[in-house]
């Protein structure tokens, strides 16, 4: 039998209940908003290439306004969307005040394991670096899609589509098109060994 009371199975819908649960008095559920929702939104900023420290500096003043605006959000359903539009808000406005860095010197910060060894990490960091130089060639809606939906475990189309500004009907073909153009330009490329 089905809980009634399961979590909701979107993204958006698990963002929201853990707000209203803030909202109502439970400061924990702003740990589990936070920890559900910061990978897209790093990722969402990242995109803007800032820095790692810059890209901190401005999901904190994100966070920090969804706290100080929380009575503002009227649906807890919307708050995703509210944090990502947010976000790439700070993000642009921080950018116009910095040069912009290269998307190679994006790679190193993003993803690291302290799980593996130092051999397994040059040869990841190599391929990764390939794979992040071809993705900056692409167009700039293929970059922010294709970052936002891969650090997504189950991305909701339809939050993604009103935050992108885009058709919620295209985030698919798009998302597709934009896969084939890197998969062409990785192919033509020698020094990409996939795995």
């Amino acid at each position: 039998m089905i809980n009634a009371e399961a979590e909701p199975a979107t993204l958006a819908g698990r963002a929201g209940d853990a707000f209203s649960q803030f909202r109502q008095g439970q400061p924990d559920a702003m740990a589990d908003l936070v920890a559900m929702l910061t990978p897209i939104l790093w990722h969402t900023v990242r995109a803007q290439r800032l820095d790692a420290t810059t890209t901190e500096d401005v999901l904190q003043t994100t966070w920090l306004s969804l706290v100080k605006g929380a009575d503002k959000i009227a649906d807890p359903r919307s708050v995703l969307q509210w944090l990502i539009v947010t976000a790439r808000r700070e993000a642009w406005r921080v950018s116009r005040g910095q040069s912009r860095q290269t998307p190679q010197e994006l790679i190193a910060d993003d993803v690291v394991s302290s799980e593996e060894s130092p051999e397994a990490l040059v040869l990841r960091s190599d391929t990764e670096r390939v794979l992040w130089n071809h993705i900056s060639k692409l167009p700039d809606r293929c970059r922010e899609l294709l970052r936002v939906i891969a650090f997504s475990d189950r991305p909701d189309y339809a939050e993604l589509a009103q935050s992108l500004g885009m058709p919620v009907g295209s985030i698919g073909p798009t998302r597709g098109r934009c896969l084939a153009k890197l998969r062409s330009s990785l192919t033509t490329d020698a020094r990409w060994e996939p795995r």
